[in-house]
């Protein structure tokens, strides 16, 4: 019997992986949470199958998403950044990278882990949806709205109501998973 998943899922064994393995999956790790939050902004006007081929190299260039790394990086490291194949070079969104890392370090400063500050957004646990069709799956909520809106008032970039929806359903702070996948009913528990 073939197994059900979420219909944006192609045949690529890496995007099989990626949702049958990670995808809406709740995750309170700060440095996982760093990770997705600069991904899913790497990836806006591409394919996430297009971030995934990368991230490994996203993992090197970055220091494994250390922030205090990050934080420092000068303007040397941006030119080797911007020369790197092995990323998405746009210079706006290498600079985002420096600039998130940046403002999450004054988020540690208010809040004790990120993940306290960035799952207050949703109370603290996943929203659980019940989607039937992909179709009804939105792009953006009132509290990916709030979650921009205050992620952008702390100086973050590429953090934009769509970009934060899509950080929510891969970190798990809403289960997307249409209620056909056979991932709907794990991810829920």
């Amino acid at each position: 019997m073939k197994t059900t998943r979420c219909a944006w899922v192609s045949d690529d064994p890496l995007y099989v992986d990626y949702h049958d393995q990670e995808w809406g999956k709740p995750i309170y790790d700060d440095r996982l949470l760093f990770e997705f939050l600069i991904l899913e902004g790497a990836q806006a006007g591409l394919s996430w199958l297009t971030i995934l081929k990368r991230r490994e190299n996203y993992r090197r260039c970055f220091d494994h998403f250390n922030v205090e790394k990050i934080a420092r990086y000068d303007d040397e490291k941006c030119k080797n950044l911007l020369a790197n194949p092995g990323i998405i070079r746009n210079r706006l969104k290498i600079q985002s990278v420096i600039t998130n890392a940046q403002a999450y370090l004054a988020v540690n400063q208010e809040y004790q882990h990120f993940s306290d500050y960035i799952w207050q957004f949703v109370d603290g646990k996943p929203i659980q949806n019940h989607w039937k069709s992909h179709n009804q799956v939105p792009a953006n909520t009132v509290i990916s709205d709030k979650m921009s809106k205050d992620l952008k008032k702390r100086g973050f970039k590429f953090v934009g109501t769509t970009i934060c929806y899509a950080f929510m359903q891969a970190v798990g702070m809403v289960n997307d998973h249409l209620v056909c996948c056979f991932r709907h009913s794990e991810v829920a528990r």
